[in-house]
């Protein structure tokens, strides 16, 4: 099937222009002035409020009195995207003016009293143990932010942009906790917290190698590749990963697997890593063979087909755009489930989450827009790359 990419990508990016990057979020329940009140200042209470945000398939924001805001994983993920296409001279000037706002707005939007530049979320959340203030920073978001903004100095030699990049190494070494084992360790998510998350620690670890190699921080080798060292450590041997090694934290789900493989390409594309190649492969072969059906319908979990959320569908075309021409039977039929499926062409915008029973189609700015953006810009300029290379 024929998608014309260019035109949905533009009117993304017109979406969150026009709206200077605000919007509502999945988990920004706790935003409400209302949230004391209905929560009862519990955890619980929280918990529900948050829940219910997340899983209505009508948007209660506005009766909550939750206002949009500018989330700085949004940011990243559109940042990444418009810096993709300038590289493979798809970017228009428009596209490079918005790489330079959104450069501001990450400069604008970290998370202040850290070691390093951090960034995090702008809603509080509640987890297991405890509720994080907005804008606690976490490694996954710095880590997000980190590659997007080194994507963007690459592409247009944006100095800010490598500035910002340069000191999240001090928030991750200095303020994050870490889980220590037989010579190796993991990041916490969050400064706050005791939670070891795979894909969270791998991300970052990607980025410490990013650094180590390309930016010549050779001291900062070291511990991106302990921090790897734990988590493939725990990879099981059919080449899975489970989200956390806690009996709670067991699930394997596909966007996370495809964040875990993301990161593991990083240390290999650098030259690092060897030993895990057959590894990387096994994960690879994994994510391939129990997250899609035949017509490329993606799953969430890899022994269940319902729910679908749109990360699955959007972050297997960020992974497999890039793995080259064997892959791109895979990415076209994901693709086309995600436009047949996910996709408003009325509007120009993408669904949050499908069920058997029910879609819920609330726009939310970063889980859904933005990570929509990151993905097609991945697959356009792999055709661009393709072409070229038909092409001689």
């Amino acid at each position: 099937m024929s998608h014309n990419l260019e035109l949905i990508i533009s009117r993304l990016g017109d979406y969150a222009v026009a709206r200077h990057y605000a919007g509502y979020d999945p988990y920004d329940s706790l935003n409400s002035p209302l949230a004391g009140l209905l929560t009862l200042g519990t955890r619980w209470g929280r918990i529900a409020l948050t829940q219910l945000g997340r899983r209505s398939p009508v948007n209660l924001r506005p009766l909550l009195l939750v206002r949009p805001g500018v989330n700085p994983r949004a940011l990243a993920l559109f940042l990444e995207g418009y810096a993709g296409l300038h590289s493979a001279g798809l970017a228009t000037e428009d596209g490079v003016a918005r790489m330079r706002d959104l450069v501001r707005l990450l400069a604008a939007s970290r998370s202040p009293g850290y070691a390093g530049n951090a960034w995090g979320y702008n809603f509080p959340w509640q987890n297991r143990w405890q509720c994080l203030p907005r804008y606690t920073p976490t490694i996954v978001n710095s880590a997000f932010v980190g590659h997007a903004l080194l994507d963007c100095y690459d592409a247009t030699g944006d100095d800010e942009a490598l500035q910002l990049a340069w000191s999240i190494p001090e928030f991750m070494l200095s303020n994050l906790r870490r889980k220590k084992e037989d010579g190796c360790f993991c990041f916490s998510y969050t400064p706050q917290d005791d939670n070891y998350v795979h894909n969270a620690n791998m991300l970052g670890a990607s980025l410490l190698a990013r650094l180590a190699v390309r930016h010549d921080r050779r001291e900062l080798l070291e511990p991106a590749m302990q921090a790897l060292a734990y988590s493939m450590k725990y990879q099981h041997p059919d080449g899975a990963w489970a989200y956390a090694e806690t009996a709670y934290q067991s699930w394997i789900d596909s966007f996370h697997t495809g964040f875990n493989l993301e990161a593991l390409r990083w240390f290999l594309k650098l030259g690092l890593a060897k030993e895990h190649r057959e590894a990387y492969d096994a994960g690879r072969r994994f994510y391939t063979e129990n997250f899609f059906l035949a017509d490329g319908t993606p799953k969430y979990y890899h022994d269940r087909m319902y729910l679908v959320d749109i990360h699955a569908p959007t972050e297997a075309l960020c992974y497999f755009a890039s793995e080259g021409e064997q892959y791109q039977l895979l990415t076209d039929r994901v693709l086309d489930w995600l436009m047949a499926n996910m996709y408003d062409p009325d509007r120009g915008l993408f669904h949050f989450r499908k069920s058997a029973s029910m879609t819920i189609r609330i726009p939310y700015m970063r889980w859904s827009l933005a990570w929509a953006f990151r993905a097609l810009t991945k697959v356009r300029v792999s055709q661009q790359l393709l072409k070229a290379k038909a092409s001689g």
